[in-house]
């Protein structure tokens, strides 16, 4: 009896941490977001018929070719910054990338991979929405199509990476592919063909089936038999172990749940999408930016502002989508703008002149040491979405 007390007493120690907001004001995040858009213009110019690196070296994003699966963050941050500003210069460069992103599509340059929402929702999604030009809708099509030829029929599942006769890859799922269904959910509402509506959903249920643990947290990778539709096993692919909580993992599956959400109207999705937020928001460290694996609470390990910048922007989605009889829904809006303040606050390369990333202390692939305690693409362009979403009722590019 006395455990029981102690963990309800932890909880509600924890969940008073979020009663309140912090000290911010609208000013306050316009003056933050005045600082991604002053990165991408110094950027601007070396990054238009390049890309950045998924990680940088010293605080420095590498010019790379359109080859990675992380290139659509630095186009998804042009196309914030145009729909923000209305600056021409950046919506030129991003078109420019919406050329480079048909030619890849077309030519099937890296796309064995289940990464096309990543690179085409925020690239060329997003530039139909906004300008209305088919260039984009073109290539997205395309990439959803790329990314059908990749499910299982009777597993249910998309095959996350590699060759579907790979016996190491054959019949993986990983949670990051939450977010590559919103492509194919758009898809549907496009072109009518409602095949790319249930394949995605088919997909998000598995997930939540197989991918969520009973405590709520996840697994990062868990594999399928292909030919049977049996589950096999959970394991970690970037993580601390097998059986630890990968952060930006747990991130993914924050925001990626509601996203299917919004599509299909099935309310599980956003009732284990609270669940994972509890999870996460339970295991943070006093400055509310998660260590790169939530088995971490405190210590010398590396934190992972990109993880937090993703969890923020699935906080703000899914509270977005609560009803306001939720009594928890001010509760995760207020735990979000905690993590954007932090961020903006301390994890910021404001104090590093040289840098031309925006966050600082991200993780990309801590067990190879890849991207350790750099920026990342991907975290600059979350922290941004998620700057946008706190400045305006933002229609999603997902």
């Amino acid at each position: 009896m006395q455990r029981t007390d102690q963990v309800v007493e932890e909880r509600l120690l924890k969940k008073e941490r979020f009663s309140t907001r912090p000290p911010v004001n609208r000013a306050y995040f316009e003056k933050a977001l005045e600082y991604v858009l002053v990165k991408i213009d110094q950027n601007l110019e070396i990054f238009t018929g390049k890309f950045p690196s998924s990680s940088s070296h010293n605080f420095v994003y590498r010019a790379i070719d359109n080859v990675e699966w992380t290139t659509g963050f630095w186009t998804g941050m042009l196309w914030l910054g145009y729909e923000y500003t209305g600056e021409e210069k950046y919506r030129q460069v991003a078109e420019k990338h919406v050329k480079s992103f048909k030619d890849r599509v077309k030519n099937k340059i890296a796309v064995n991979h289940h990464d096309m929402g990543f690179l085409y929702s925020l690239s060329s999604v997003s530039a139909y929405k906004l300008t209305g030009e088919n260039q984009g809708k073109e290539a997205a099509l395309e990439a959803a199509e790329l990314l059908l030829s990749r499910y299982f029929e009777k597993a249910e599942i998309i095959q996350a990476w590699g060759d579907l006769a790979d016996p190491e890859q054959r019949g993986r799922m990983i949670i990051d592919c939450l977010m590559n269904l919103p492509l194919l959910y758009w898809a549907s509402e496009v072109t009518g063909d409602q095949t790319y509506q249930q394949i995605a959903y088919k997909h998000a249920k598995q997930s939540a089936k197989y991918i969520v643990r009973s405590d709520s947290s996840t697994y990062h990778t868990f594999y399928m038999d292909p030919e049977t539709g049996k589950p096999l096993y959970g394991n970690t692919h970037q993580g601390f172990s097998d059986d630890s909580c990968w952060a930006r993992g747990q991130a993914w599956g924050i925001y990626g749940f509601p996203l299917s959400y919004h599509y299909t109207g099935d309310e599980k999705f956003i009732n284990l999408s609270k669940k994972l937020a509890n999870y996460f928001l339970n295991r943070l460290p006093s400055d509310h930016v998660c260590y790169w694996d939530l088995i971490f609470t405190h210590g010398e390990e590396e934190r992972d502002s990109s993880a937090a910048a993703i969890a923020a922007c699935g906080l703000l989605e899914m509270s977005k989508r609560l009803p306001l009889t939720d009594d928890m829904k001010g509760y995760y809006e207020n735990s979000a703008l905690h993590i954007v303040y932090s961020l903006a606050e301390h994890y910021t390369t404001k104090d590093v002149p040289h840098a031309n990333g925006v966050l600082k202390h991200a993780v990309y692939h801590k067990p190879r040491n890849t991207g350790v305690d750099e920026c990342c693409i991907w975290g600059d362009y979350y922290y941004m979405e998620a700057l946008v979403r706190l400045l305006k009722d933002w229609k999603m590019y997902w």
